[in-house]
């Protein structure tokens, strides 16, 4: 697979490229191993260099504290696409879709493309804002819901709304698993 033109077809022409995306295998397996373990790693990959390595004046958080928050972030980020298809693939029952795990994990697997690619902005932390690019994502998802899951057209947006709030749930649920590990001390210095 081409990693950089799956990218730049996903964020700059979605709807035919979910089309493309919907002919191809929707195993974990594969998405994992050959897009999501990449795209994935750009948000903390950029947020250990911009944090522990350039820092913001004199700050910087510390190389171990922010190696080990960069594999816990990581690590999680991959369960999380693997509970975020559960969840796509439960709701399309609910809104009358068609339920297809594979589907599912493609959805789950390419939708976040635009947060993670926004997450190089985190290299220079002054720039970190800048990752709310990151929310063109919300569209993709949508997008990704209505060409693969094929929920009735009146009910798609609601469905992708269902599916931000399961998300956004699972996502507090990850981000405080760090916490909850290391101690909000180890992960700010």
């Amino acid at each position: 697979m081409d990693i950089v033109g799956r990218v730049k077809g996903i964020l700059l022409d979605p709807k035919s490229e979910w089309q493309a995306i919907e002919g191809e295998p929707g195993d974990a397996g594969s998405l994992f191993t050959n897009y999501v373990m990449y795209v994935a790693a750009i948000p903390p990959i950029a947020t250990f260099i911009g944090h522990s390595i350039i820092g913001i004046g004199p700050y910087r958080a510390g190389i171990f504290g922010g190696l080990i928050r960069a594999i816990i972030t990581y690590v999680l980020t991959l369960v999380g696409v693997y509970v975020m298809a559960f969840v796509i693939d439960y709701l399309a029952g609910v809104f009358g879709g068609r339920k297809d795990f594979g589907n599912a994990m493609k959805v789950a697997s390419y939708a976040p493309t635009a947060a993670w690619v926004a997450g190089i902005f985190n290299i220079i932390p002054l720039l970190g804002f800048l990752a709310i690019l990151g929310l063109y994502s919300l569209y993709l998802l949508h997008t990704g819901i209505a060409a693969l899951m094929k929920p009735p057209a009146d009910k798609a947006l609601i469905y992708t709304i269902a599916a931000v709030v399961c998300i956004i749930i699972v996502w507090i649920v990850i981000v405080m698993i760090p916490f909850a590990l290391l101690g909000v001390g180890t992960l700010m210095h």
